[in-house]
């Protein structure tokens, strides 16, 4: 490989390692979701590494795109920001709406626990007397957890992330690409990849190592409101400092 290839790929590492720590959406909302939904570390992990292919994943489709039907680099990176800002705004909306979620969740449980109402039987004595009588049952926290249905928290970060763009790696990636030199733009890109995929991971395994151990007591119940502020503060993050 020539001088160029090298200073790519060592400056893809560079900005793929800095990027990634330095951008806390990239591992703050699994870490939160994971603590509040009493996620274990491999599914936290394999979920990051899922959201992680396809963060990076689209960027490299969309560079390829637009390269291969003649947009210049300016058009793509024009693009970039722009996908930057919507997949901020739209990690807030994901916050707000999870912490609302949490926030109502927290509201309606009692001491770890939930009255639910399933109708009445109505039943009427010889003498006339009528008597309504109404059916509850307590659900514990797993059984509470087991009825709120499809869960689709996986999917909203998953879309959320593939929206989200790669800055840095656009012009290490378009510039070889834009020469006719695929092979190492896709070398390029793969590198990339594999160092934010592997800061997302480390990052993210070591701060829930750290914030599974934090006990909350009473406050354990409001866990997914906090978990929704966090990652809409994240999402005002990106939008405001363009992280």
């Amino acid at each position: 490989m020539d001088a160029l290839s090298w200073e790519l790929l060592i400056a893809a590492v560079t900005l793929a390692v800095l990027h990634t720590a330095l951008g806390p959406d990239h591992y703050l909302p699994f870490v939160m979701i994971g603590r509040a939904r009493k996620w274990s570390m491999a599914r936290i992990l394999f979920v990051t590494l899922l959201c992680g292919i396809g963060h990076v994943g689209s960027s490299i489709v969309l560079g390829s795109v637009g390269i291969g039907v003649g947009m210049a680099i300016g058009s793509v990176e024009a693009l970039e920001l722009l996908r930057g800002s919507a997949s901020g705004w739209a990690l807030v909306a994901l916050g707000a709406a999870y912490g609302l979620w949490g926030w109502r969740r927290a509201v309606r449980s009692r001491h770890g626990f939930e009255v639910h109402q399933h109708g009445e039987d109505v039943h009427i004595h010889e003498e006339g007397t009528v008597h309504h009588h109404h059916h509850h049952h307590l659900l514990t926290p797993s059984h509470r957890h087991a009825e709120q249905g499809p869960n689709v928290t996986f999917w909203a970060l998953f879309l959320v992330f593939v929206l989200g763009p790669c800055e840095p790696l656009l012009p290490l990636f378009v510039t070889p690409a834009s020469e006719g030199r695929w092979g190492l733009a896709a070398l390029v890109g793969g590198v990339f990849a594999v160092a934010t995929i592997a800061t997302m991971l480390i990052a993210t395994g070591l701060l829930h190592a750290g914030v599974s151990r934090l006990r909350l007591g009473p406050l354990e119940r409001w866990s997914h409101a906090m978990a929704g502020g966090v990652i809409a503060l994240s999402g005002l993050g990106i939008v405001a400092l363009g992280l």
